[in-house]
């Protein structure tokens, strides 16, 4: 009688002091699914990153020098990165604007016109940390109208 005590007396100890230190670990934290922050800051940097429109339709743009170049399943990047970078680069400025959905808008219609498969010209054609070194391409193949948007050829 006296071990069924004793071991009683244990297990009551050590169960009392498994509710004390779950206790007291719990109280000091909250969840994030709590918080709700974790919402709140994903819509807040949706809203303020992506503002206005994109001044660029792509949509309506002539893709075929840069689809009858780059040509799979072997994707060169001597043939790809020089035809990427014609249709890109007299759009850089767009491009970079991160409060547009004009990158996005751009690689999509790419990947949905050419057929290629998302991040090729990423993995394809990497100059370095700043992407693709527009500064040396003169955009001689684009005519412009006269509020300055290029002429959609297809």
């Amino acid at each position: 009688m006296g071990l069924n005590l004793r071991f009683s007396l244990i297990y009551s100890s050590y169960v009392l002091v498994c509710f004390l230190f779950v206790g007291s670990s719990t109280a000091t934290y909250i969840s994030d699914d709590m918080s709700g922050s974790h919402v709140s800051v994903g819509r807040s940097l949706l809203q303020t990153r992506k503002s206005s429109e994109c001044s660029v339709n792509f949509e309506l743009l002539d893709y075929s020098d840069l689809i009858n170049q780059c040509k799979g399943p072997r994707y060169l990047p001597n043939q790809c990165c020089p035809a990427f970078k014609k249709f890109a680069c007299p759009y850089s400025k767009e491009i970079n604007d991160l409060n547009t959905y004009c990158a996005s808008t751009m690689f999509s219609c790419i990947n949905l016109y050419g057929k290629y498969p998302p991040g090729l010209f990423a993995s394809l054609c990497p100059e370095g940390k700043e992407g693709l070194d527009c500064t040396n391409f003169t955009p001689t193949d684009i005519t412009s109208d006269l509020n300055g948007s290029p002429h959609v050829v297809r």
